[in-house]
This record gives C-alpha cells, sequence and structure tokens, in this order.
C-alpha cells in the first residue's frame, strides 16, 4: 500500500521496503550521491551514514557541503531506514530539481538545508531539553513534552524562568526541523 506524506510543502510517495534492506540502502546512497554531484558538489564533501541493519527503525540523514555552507537534511518517521533513505533522496530529487530549473534560488536551496557542523549534538540535547528519550521522532510526544515544559517555565507565570523557556523553544524548533 502506497501512503503520501507532506514533508517541506510536497506530497511524497512513501513505498514501503519489503526486502534486500541493506542493498537498496546503498543503491539509494549512491542515488543521493550522483543528485548531488548535478550540482557540483563532490563525492568527499558528502556524508551518508548508512545503517548496517536497515530494515531496523532509525532515521536516515545525509550532510554535504555545497558553496562553503554545511547542508544537512535527515528523516526518521518511516517505519525502516531504508524507507527513511528512500524519502531523504525523494526530499533532495525534489529541491535540487527546482535548484536546477531556477524555481528556487541559490540562497533559498541554502536555508533550506543549513546546518551547524554538530546538528546531531545539538538534536540530543534537545531532546534531553525536553525529557524525552533519545530515539523519539513521534512530533505529537515531542509536542506535549514541549507544551508541558513551555507552560511550567513561562516567563508570565509566578516562578516561570526566561533562560529555561527560551531552552525549551530552541529545543524544540530544532527537533520540528528535523523532523517536518
Amino acid at each position: 500500500m502506497m501512503v503520501t506524506v507532506k514533508i517541506k510543502g510536497h506530497e511524497i510517495a512513501h513505498v514501503p521496503i519489503r526486502d534486500s534492506y541493506e542493498r537498496r540502502s546503498l543503491q539509494t546512497a549512491n542515488t543521493i550521491l550522483k543528485l548531488l554531484g548535478t550540482i557540483g558538489v563532490k563525492e568527499d564533501d558528502v556524508d551518508i551514514p548508512l545503517e548496517p541493519m536497515a530494515m531496523k527503525r532509525a532515521p536516515a540523514s545525509a550532510s554535504w557541503y555545497f558553496q562553503d555552507h554545511h547542508l544537512h537534511y535527515s528523516y526518521g518517521a518511516a517505519g525502516k531506514f531504508a524507507e527513511n533513505l528512500a524519502i531523504v533522496h525523494k526530499v533532495l530529487e525534489i529541491e535540487i530539481a527546482a535548484l536546477l530549473e531556477e524555481r528556487k534560488s541559490v540562497e533559498d536551496f541554502i536555508f533550506e538545508f543549513r546546518e551547524d557542523s554538530d546538528v546531531v549534538e545539538q538534536r540530543k540535547l534537545a531532546r534531553t531539553t525536553l525529557g524525552l528519550e533519545h530515539d523519539v521522532i513521534d512530533m505529537a510526544v515531542i509536542d506535549k513534552a514541549y507544551k508541558t515544559l513551555a507552560k511550567e517555565h513561562h516567563p508570565d507565570k509566578e516562578g516561570g524562568d526566561e533562560t529555561k523557556f527560551k531552552e525549551i523553544n530552541r529545543a524544540h524548533k530544532i527537533l520540528k526541523r528535523e523532523l517536518q
């Protein structure tokens, strides 16, 4: 059964993968490398970590350098690593096509994917700040934790903590950007 997911304003077909997970993940990673090559990104400037057990539930990501910027995209809401990597590929395919067809400017493309080089560490810290396990990817769970903590630490509330409130907001934004 094919399901559509909405990511970055695009409707993307999520096709479940039922076999050959590691092989399909390697093929998808190679396709991503070729795709990034179409905009001048060298293979040595790309990092696509592969999960040894691609049928395992795990997020997939791609990081690359483009015009002196560190860019990154990850997805983890699909059932398996191989499926998450396929979604990463589809998002990049759509966004790179828009860039090549000049429907998107270079600046907008960079803005869309720019991340600090320590993005993985920031995401771990964000989950800790919100009191979540390191592998939580359900936005409903993240939103609930965020709302509870934001209400508790809101600066307008007696005993509220503005610094903690800002930290909670930043953590939520980091995770929202990762997962939506």
